[in-house]
This record gives structure tokens, sequence and C-alpha cells, in this order.
């Protein structure tokens, strides 16, 4: 079961600050890496798995989708979604990625970014995206990469000066809940191993299309930390689509 971070007053407070929460697409390090992926939106619908803000589903719609629902397990996401990202093609649903229905054949593509390292069983997940997508529809999603979450408290080792030394991995093959620190609250995700991910799609019949390790853009360089980023990845961009019928 997820356990929804995203409604903690203290842990979404730190949230809204964070240059994502505040700039949108824009200020997300991925962003640059992303959208190329995205497939052609034109008339498509288009389901969004742990929407957050909305700024994806808003993106579709402005790309041309003619409908797109987002869904979300956080009342305060889906509150920011609304303020900031609505639009008569978009509706917003209070629901778990876990607990949707997935209609057959129903969607032209499913995005989801940063949500996927929330879910223990991904391969139920896979299966289920890719029943509920068309013939020729797009899996397209970012998740922590194995990398990041195999991080011993997803944090650096320090000098004494403060200065990120490295950044440790344990217990890689192991894949299961971790419990971190982020934005000074105590968040619990999964670990999953790259051959998870990517075999778990390949096993759900989806074929890969492209697998990129983010970098962060170079007029993010001099934001705090952001150089730091190039020293180890923290996201994973994939997409992957289902068969055409011949």
């Amino acid at each position: 079961m997820v356990v929804n971070e995203y409604d903690n007053e203290t842990f979404f407070e730190e949230y809204t600050k964070m240059t994502r929460s505040q700039q949108g697409l824009a200020g997300a390090g991925e962003w640059h890496m992303l959208q190329p992926l995205f497939p052609d939106m034109q008339g498509k619908r288009v389901l969004d798995l742990g929407c957050g803000y909305g700024w994806h589903c808003k993106y579709a719609v402005e790309q041309g989708a003619a409908q797109v629902l987002g869904i979300d397990i956080s009342h305060k996401m889906l509150d920011e979604a609304q303020k900031r990202n609505t639009d008569s093609k978009i509706e917003y649903r209070l629901c778990g990625i876990e607990d949707y229905e997935y209609p057959a054949a129903a969607w032209d593509c499913v995005v989801s970014n940063l949500a996927l390292h929330y879910i223990a069983d991904l391969d139920r997940v896979f299966a289920n995206v890719h029943w509920t997508l068309k013939p020729g529809g797009t899996f397209l999603f970012n998740i922590e990469h194995p990398s990041f979450t195999a991080g011993v408290h997803q944090d650096w080792i320090y000098n004494a000066d403060g200065q990120p030394l490295y950044w440790p991995i344990d217990n890689y093959f192991l894949p299961g809940e971790r419990v971190t620190n982020f934005l000074g609250c105590e968040v619990r995700k999964q670990h999953h191993t790259l051959t998870q991910i990517l075999m778990g799609l390949l096993r759900a019949s989806f074929v890969l299309d492209a697998v990129e390790e983010a970098e962060p853009p170079a007029d993010m360089m001099d934001l705090p930390g952001m150089k730091d980023e190039l020293r180890r990845p923290m996201m994973l961009l994939v997409k992957a689509t289902v068969v055409k019928e011949v």
C-alpha cells in the first residue's frame, strides 16, 4: 500500500517551495530530456498516473490532446492542479495508481512523472497500463533511478566541511521499501533494480523506444547542488509502446 506523504502538512509546505513546484515544467531539471519523448498529442486521450500539480496534463492539452485524466492519491496535489492547470479537457480524480480501473484499450498515451517509485508491484502496473493503452499507444514515465533509490538514506557522504564526497549505494539487488528523509520528513519509497524496471516492461509485451538517464541542463548549473547531479543519475526516463495490430 502506498503511503501518502503529500497530504502531510509539513511535507507539503516544503514541497511547495521546490523550484519545480513554483515554476512548473520550466523548473524541472529533466524536462529538456523528457519533453522530446512525448508522442504526438493531437486529438489523443491521455492518462497521467500521479499527476501532482497537473503540469503534464496541461502540457498535453496545449499540444492538442482531446481528453486528459490526471489521477493522484493526494488531496493537496489535486487542489493545486485545479488552481494552476485547470482546463475543460482535463479531469482530475482522487485515485491511487494501483486502484485505477484501467479500462481496455482506452488511452493513446499514459504518462507518469516521479510517482512509480512509490509503487511496490511495478509488474502489475505495467500490465495494467499495457491493457489500457490502444494498439500503438505510448507509455512514458520518469522514475527515480535505481542508483538513487539504492542510495544509503538517499544522501551523500560529506566531508568535515559539509561538502559531498560520494554517493553510497548498498543492497542494490534487494528491492523493496526504503525509508529516507526528503524535505525534512520521513518518506517511504520503493527500490527497483534497472533489470526489474526494463524487463518488467518487456514481460508486459511493451516495445522499448527510449531509455534515458536524466542530466540537468546547462542553464541550471548555477543552482545550488545542481553540479553534483552530474555525479550520479537521479532519474530514469523510459518510453515504451504497445505493438500495433497487424
